[in-house]
């Protein structure tokens, strides 16, 4: 280790406990803080924010870092990752005023509340002004950080998936466009009705926690590192590999909170599987939030939504749900969780479809941050778009663009990852397909080896490599969307008895 390196552990110890303690403020205040205590807890995280922002950015750190870089022979190979990621950082933060910085995390803090209550009465208006200061604030923060001819999404975009930006994206969702949509169409005029009016019924809460809680467990979420709470928008939070959390929300469908759980169980998994070298350090997270999402939508889809996977225990949920699902089979109950059917709720959207419900926030990102669409003007926006690539037209602006809590949290740029992580997803299934007895292993209920060849293969690594270095090193391939557009067209091909074209 070097000298400098040693100096710098104190700064990045104390930026660390600043981040930590902001992000237990900030799951309390979208779990179980009072409403009331939305202000105070707003200027906590201001404050907190404001004390990380002047450890990143203290002269003394900078030097640190030119040091260390001067010293690299002397570095191990993660103590080179947190000096990479420090040093990227910094050069993130420090052209922003402090002041600015502050008050931006303030307005972010108070501003997710004021989406859960507008999303509650259905009222834009009274989320629009803030939401408008936020794409302000966001916009001005990446003029500033933007290098000569660099457009102001793709240095979004950057922040949440190095390597991708608006070039490339639009290269990848033409290729779902070019290949989705039509077999879509062909599929929904093939005139195939699957039947999924049982996952709809009184299913209580209680239950619905209580099967969450056994298939969180089943995949590998382990709840003595753990923890599951109810918010208005599922979601996973971690302090580090041993304080993991994450969030449900219910309602009278079962597989929503259901899927939503194992998805979120995926994202858990990630966390508690990075080492314990790597956790509370700059490196100490998933790789990206591509990365991130490959894990959640791998559980979710790839071993939730697998015939296999329910072979061993859906039994288990016709136990908690005998009037509901008794006399439900196990073919019928994978095909009503598969059934593909345009919808206008992301979370709750289909596997096939659910890559246009991204598509469509892309779209409307890119003019909100590149082409000065007004704020005002996305609720019209929002419901034409999904009227003409899903056939379907939100009633109100809670079912349409008031659904989502990103844009509330300054989150530009983070939906085009849940699509490439589906991608990613798919192509890291291909793979292990070819090294492993897949489906054989879910019908034994052996989710183990599975879990462990992706915590050894990814989990493990952290922020050490990007996604591309992860998708390389594991597949030997770079990124390779026609593995997930082969994926969806075999899965429902079979499943609707259709051929791609």
């Amino acid at each position: 280790m070097s000298n400098a390196y040693e100096e710098l552990k104190p700064f990045l110890e104390r930026a660390q406990a600043f981040s930590t303690a902001r992000i237990l403020f900030e799951w309390d205040n979208e779990t179980l803080a009072p409403r009331a205590a939305e202000p105070n807890t707003t200027k906590v995280v201001g404050t907190l924010s404001g004390e990380y922002f002047s450890v990143i950015t203290d002269e003394k750190v900078k030097e640190l870092v030119r040091r260390c870089r001067q010293e690299k022979e002397s570095l191990g190979e993660v103590e080179s990752a947190v000096v990479r990621e420090l040093a990227e950082e910094i050069e993130r933060l420090e052209c922003i005023p402090p002041e600015e910085y502050r008050e931006f995390a303030e307005l972010t803090a108070g501003s997710t509340g004021i989406w859960a209550r507008a999303k509650e009465n259905n009222d834009f208006e009274s989320f629009a002004p803030v939401l408008k200061k936020i794409v302000e604030y966001s916009r001005k923060f990446a003029s500033y950080r933007a290098k000569e001819g660099q457009r102001l999404y793709d240095v979004m975009l950057s922040d949440y998936e190095k390597g991708f930006d608006i070039e490339t994206l639009d290269r990848f969702f033409g290729t779902l466009k070019e290949r989705l949509v039509p077999f879509l169409k062909k599929l929904t005029e093939s005139g195939v009705e699957i039947d999924d009016s049982f996952l709809t019924g009184d299913y209580k809460e209680e239950d619905q926690e209580a099967v969450g809680r056994f298939f969180a467990e089943y995949v590998g979420f382990d709840f003595d590192r753990g923890v599951m709470a109810v918010s208005a928008h599922p979601f996973t939070t971690n302090l580090h590999n041993k304080d993991v959390r994450i969030t449900t929300s219910y309602n009278n469908r079962v597989d929503d909170s259901l899927f939503s759980v194992i998805h979120e169980s995926g994202h858990g998994i990630y966390e508690m599987g990075i080492p314990d070298e790597l956790t509370q350090t700059l490196v100490g997270q998933g790789a990206s939030m591509g990365m991130h999402e490959s894990q959640s939508r791998f559980f979710e889809n790839i071993i939730g939504r697998n015939e296999a996977f329910w072979i061993p225990v859906y039994d288990r949920l016709q136990k908690q749900f005998p009037g509901e699902l008794g006399d439900v089979s196990a073919e019928q109950f994978v095909k009503a969780i598969n059934k593909v059917q345009p919808s206008l709720i992301r979370t709750q959207a289909d596997e096939l479809t659910y890559s246009l419900h991204v598509m469509i926030r892309y779209e409307i990102e890119k003019m909100l941050i590149e082409e000065g669409l007004k704020v005002e003007k996305l609720p019209e926006i929002w419901a034409d778009k999904y009227e003409e690539y899903l056939g379907v037209r939100p009633r109100n602006v809670s079912e349409g663009v008031l659904q989502d809590i990103h844009w509330s949290q300054g989150s530009f740029g983070y939906f085009p990852s849940y699509a490439l992580g589906s991608a990613f997803g798919a192509q890291l299934y291909y793979f292990m397909k070819g090294k492993m007895d897949f489906e054989g292993l879910l019908k034994k209920g052996d989710i183990k080896t599975i879990r462990e060849f992706l915590r050894e293969n990814i989990h493990r690594y952290g922020k050490l490599e990007t996604s591309r270095q992860i998708l390389k090193r594991v597949t030997g391939e770079d990124f390779d969307p026609g593995y997930y557009t082969d994926y969806l067209t075999e899965k429902y091909g079979k499943l609707y008895g259709i051929k791609a074209e």
